[in-house]
């Protein structure tokens, strides 16, 4: 797979997260996905895989930090930017100011669990010791509309027949 893109910008990274949330999605996990990019070069990729692991800390960005830990040699990210589908929970925001990435990029807000400005903001809070850099609404269309799918599926899978 090709970790080089050839226009490195923000919707070229996020198209590929976006990709990795639509393989998260045909494994009927919540279609989020992930990348950390250093020097313009995809070092990690992940989407959700809680169900699929049964692990409720297998969230896209933490499995995506532990890939570009080990990429990198290091626990710390910190010249390291990660693109993800939607804004990082408080578990995920905590890792990410913990392993110091500089710059968090994500497509559709969470209003009832984000931690990047929906509900707080862990990744700029002024007591930590760390502030990651925030770009929202990348391709925010594309991402919330792929998570729209998923529940409205979702919700058309619990009800009973009529």
């Amino acid at each position: 797979m090709n970790n080089l893109i050839d226009q490195p910008t923000d919707d070229s990274f996020m198209n590929e997260a976006l990709r990795l949330a639509q393989k998260a999605f045909a494994q009927e996990e919540v279609p989020v996905g992930a990348v950390v990019v250093r020097g313009g070069r995809i070092i990690a990729r992940a989407f959700n895989q809680v169900e699929m692991l049964k692990d409720a800390t297998a969230h896209a960005e933490m499995l995506a930090i532990t890939q570009a830990e080990a990429a990198v040699g290091d626990w710390r990210l910190n010249d390291c930017d990660l693109y993800v589908t939607k804004e990082p929970c408080a578990m995920c925001a905590g890792a990410l100011v913990h392993v110091r990435m500089r710059r968090v990029i994500f497509g559709c807000a969470d209003p009832r669990s984000g931690a990047a400005g929906g509900i707080m903001n862990l990744l700029q809070m002024p007591s930590l010791n760390h502030h990651c850099e925030i770009t929202s609404g990348v391709l925010m269309q594309e991402c919330a509309g792929l998570l729209q799918s998923f529940f409205r599926a979702r919700r058309r899978a619990d009800v009973p027949d009529a």
